[in-house]
């Protein structure tokens, strides 16, 4: 017995430090976070964003003896691998980049699969809507795209409503909303603007919506309108970037996709370009957090990578931050000046989701898209 309880107690003893380092980590600085981080050796970290890639390389060149592994992946597939890892009891990733937050906070943080952590470093420069409940690194959009070159003269949709006329039908693209939870959050909030679209509406067409009985409000007529154009679902946003933005196209469509994927026009022969006249919005800002997983194998890694994606001092963020300095993303953190190209945040004309309604609104809407499809 009594060699049981020396066993029991020399267990505690040395499993003491270990809980006590977990919870202390929160308040280390890089400096102090890297020889613990460089023990543990490597880091893993789920990405919405491809981007990841340039991270990788930055990170470790500028911390040797840390390997980065980035593994890109939209925020859907994050929810369900997560979830289906941990409750077989494996914890291999330390850091999720990830969006469709009204997921992500009832699913993920309520049900204790992952942590808020937020880097000492810069607490100071960042809002405190974007510290809590998780850390938000930027806004993305997903907003109404068009081709500036075959549409020179600006965007050719102004309202909404436009889009659910016969000049425009079979000609608006967006990513599957059942496959990307973005998408679903652009039609939810859609529809938590009832009064707004009803405006929109009698602005466009000069009279006063009816709304079918078996609907709440005008944003949900304007979705099932959107459908009944003969809306084009594509599987990825590669697809609706081609197709809207391909520089050799003589009437291409419009689509609702990312702001900042037209950083890749140079490179991919686009010209993809954001319509942001649009009435009442032309879609959503929403918010792409960092997160430590409950049980990261590598939690000092965990905290310095998070630490290093929020840039450095200068006015671009450094190497942390600069593959997200770009025309559509907007960082959170007040030192780094939104790039030049971007429409000022200010006059942008995108919805900016609040999770808690979009997460007890998306239901309804995702029940209602399948009953449109």
């Amino acid at each position: 017995m009594l060699k049981k309880l020396t066993s029991a107690a020399l267990a505690a003893c040395f499993a003491l430090p270990s809980l006590a380092m977990a919870s202390d980590l929160d308040g280390l600085t890089p400096q102090q976070l890297l020889p613990l981080a460089q023990k543990e050796g490597s880091v893993t970290v789920f990405s919405l964003s491809s981007r990841i890639a340039k991270i990788e390389k930055a990170f470790e060149e500028a911390y040797p003896g840390i390997d980065l592994i980035g593994l890109d992946m939209s925020s859907t597939k994050q929810i369900a691998r997560i979830e289906a890892e941990q409750q077989a009891g494996v914890h291999a990733v330390d850091v999720l980049y990830i969006a469709d937050t009204p997921v992500v906070f009832t699913k993920l943080l309520e049900g204790k699969r992952i942590v808020n952590y937020v880097p000492p470093r810069v607490a100071n420069e960042l809002e405190d809507r974007y510290k809590a409940p998780l850390l938000t690194q930027r806004l993305s959009t997903k907003v109404l795209m068009y081709n500036e070159k075959a549409f020179p003269d600006g965007s050719p949709v102004s309202n909404l409503w436009q889009l659910t006329q016969p000049e425009w039908q079979g000609r608006v693209l967006m990513v599957d909303p059942s496959q990307r939870g973005e998408l679903l959050d652009l039609l939810t909030e859609i529809a938590l603007h009832p009064d707004e679209m009803a405006a929109a509406y009698k602005a466009h067409f000069g009279k006063d919506i009816e709304v079918e009985g078996d609907l709440q409000g005008a944003g949900e007529q304007f979705i099932k309108d959107l459908f009944a154009n003969d809306l084009i679902l594509v599987p990825n946003s590669d697809v609706l970037n081609k197709s809207v933005g391909d520089v050799n196209a003589k009437n291409p469509p419009v689509g609702f996709g990312t702001y900042s994927d037209r950083r890749d026009n140079a490179k991919e022969g686009w010209a993809l370009q954001i319509a942001n006249n649009v009435e009442p919005a032309n879609g959503i800002l929403f918010p792409a957090v960092l997160t430590v997983a409950d049980k990261a194998p590598h939690p000092a890694a965990a905290r310095l990578l998070i630490d290093f994606m929020f840039g450095d001092d200068t006015p671009t963020g450094g190497a942390g931050f600069e593959p997200f300095n770009v025309p559509g993303d907007y960082a959170t953190r007040k030192t780094i000046a939104h790039h030049p190209d971007s429409v000022k945040l200010d006059d942008l004309k995108a919805w900016t989701i609040d999770p808690a309604k979009t997460a007890a609104a998306r239901g309804r809407i995702a029940d209602l898209i399948i009953t449109l499809q």
